[in-house]
């Protein structure tokens, strides 16, 4: 993260102290030499789940960001891609990317709590956004994304199995989320962004409770926990015809 292409410690810091939003316009040109970024292997691994599931005709990318997953989409949509995201620098960056084969694509400027799309889409992903809302605005948001869909659309997210408790990993994600509760509990404005905030259980029970019929898909490319459970999963929820 403190290589010369990615953020300083002083450049996270500030966008630390900032409201999300200003916080990634500010992160927007190194973000994708972050560990925030969604690595390439989970990109390639939902693009080639969803290419089997396809094809698609128009698709968007929920809190797309700079845009890495917008390939993703081209790569299985066959009308049009639209990106989403609220912070405008991230959106800059995203436009200035050379654009992938395939369909054209659009972004917009939009709360993903408050979509500005009627249902014209067959295809919603997002890949590590879930983090930013707290888990009482989760229900709204599967809401939002219902609400842009077409009959029979789907919603597709890579879910990774968490780090077992009191593994180096989970006591890392612990440690970074009670950083940023003690941050928000003495500063404001509020900067959402916790990794252990959203459950595999609730994300379940919040889509079925929207309306989706969820089916689970092992992402093989990351290979099976001790317990014979898959590392990762694409959710995809699906509406009725």
């Amino acid at each position: 993260m403190f290589s010369p292409e990615g953020p300083s410690l002083r450049e996270l810091a500030v966008q630390a102290l900032s409201s999300v939003e200003r916080g990634y316009d500010l992160l927007a040109p190194k973000f994708d030499h972050t560990p925030f970024r969604t690595p390439d292997a989970v990109l390639d691994a939902v693009g080639s789940a969803l290419r089997r599931m396809g094809p698609f005709d128009a698709g968007l990318d929920l809190c797309c960001g700079t845009g890495a997953g917008i390939g993703v989409l081209a790569g299985v949509c066959r009308e049009r891609v639209t990106g989403v995201d609220f912070s405008a620098g991230m959106l800059d960056v995203a436009r200035q990317r050379v654009g992938p084969a395939g369909p054209p694509v659009s972004y917009v400027r939009a709360d993903a709590r408050a979509l500005p799309f009627a249902p014209a889409f067959d295809l919603v992903v997002s890949f590590g956004a879930f983090g930013h809302f707290l888990p009482r605005e989760v229900p709204g948001l599967f809401a939002q994304v219902r609400s842009v869909l077409r009959p029979g659309g789907c919603f597709a997210f890579p879910l990774v199995a968490p780090p077992r408790p009191g593994s180096l990993g989970h006591c890392m994600l612990l440690g970074f989320d009670t950083v940023m509760r003690v941050r928000n509990a003495l500063w404001r404005p509020p900067f959402v962004m916790y990794y252990r905030a959203v459950r595999f259980g609730d994300v379940l029970r919040a889509l079925a409770e929207t309306g989706f019929r969820v089916e689970l898909y092992p992402l093989p490319e990351f290979g099976r926990r001790r317990d014979g459970s898959p590392r990762a999963r694409l959710v995809a929820a699906r509406l009725p015809e």
